[in-house]
């Protein structure tokens, strides 16, 4: 099983018993526990062929997650701009992928994108240092958009292969926030056509079925390419993956499962169902 699972998997089994098959009974009220969806749950009962056996449920919940190509990066540099609420884990998370990138063999720039709150900047200059990877700041309280230009033409001019710009954390309907943001995605069109290439929706999966809402609003906003899922070692709020990839028809590239550089997975929609499958049936 996936480590970062294991919450999920004891509140699963606390009303699950060992068998080869579950009542569909039971598996609503686990898929409920597990913060998955109530509509969600209906229809995917609704689509179970009796008995309800491992092979039929991993199925089923795999056409809940939508199919994903590889990217293709042809862009120097790819922008990626990361988004979402305050506590989120945006900035673990670039210091995350850009521990990724590197270690890969390409070079990384930074750009430190929340200007509202100096302890961000601070906390993403300390990453840069930690990672050896250049990092573009500015005042307390400074332009993102300008910021994130400065970045990205930076970038250009050194030949970087990654930007990563941090933005400030904001809720979904502070409306002066989201006109800000709009205006970010603009801005790094202007210093490079086709920038970002993609933006990156960073959601805390503590937070489970409620990040839906979170995540539709930021996708009207900007129209979001993926997302990352952070923290779900922490909960048991596992299924809320498949109501929020289901309703969002977005892939999930990565899970956030730790604090240190290397907590960074790669999120398998195959691993991912037979791990949270395994305790209905072990």
């Amino acid at each position: 099983m996936l480590g970062f699972l294991r919450k999920t998997a004891e509140a699963i089994r606390s009303i699950v018993p060992k068998t080869q098959s579950v009542s569909p009974e039971l598996l609503e009220e686990a898929l409920h526990e597990a913060d998955m969806d109530y509509d969600e749950i209906e229809a995917l009962i609704d689509r179970l062929v009796l008995p309800i056996t491992a092979d039929r449920l991993e199925f089923a919940l795999l056409e809940l997650l939508p199919a994903f190509e590889p990217y293709e990066i042809t862009q120097k540099p790819f922008v990626e701009l990361a988004i979402g609420v305050n506590g989120s884990g945006k900035t673990t998370t670039i210091a995350k992928l850009a521990k990724r990138y590197k270690s890969e063999g390409r070079g990384v720039m930074l750009g430190a994108g929340d200007t509202f709150r100096a302890a961000a900047v601070e906390q993403l200059k300390s990453w840069a240092a930690k990672l050896d990877v250049p990092i573009v700041s500015a005042v307390s309280g400074g332009d993102p958009s300008a910021l994130a230009y400065d970045t990205i033409s930076s970038a250009l001019a050194k030949g970087v292969d990654h930007v990563l710009i941090d933005t400030a954390g904001r809720l979904h309907t502070q409306k002066n926030l989201a006109e800000e943001l709009k205006k970010i995605v603009r801005v790094c069109d202007k210093a490079y056509k086709g920038a970002p290439h993609r933006k990156l929706l960073v959601l805390d999966g503590t937070q489970g079925g409620s990040a839906i809402n979170q995540a539709k609003e930021f996708n009207e906003i900007v129209g979001i390419d993926a997302m990352i899922v952070t923290k779900l070692d922490g909960t048991a709020k596992g299924g809320a993956i498949y109501s929020i990839s289901r309703q969002l028809q977005k892939p999930i590239l990565y899970i956030g499962a730790g604090e240190s550089a290397d907590d960074l997975i790669d999120f398998n929609a195959r691993s991912f169902t037979q791990s949270f499958i395994e305790p209905f049936f072990s």
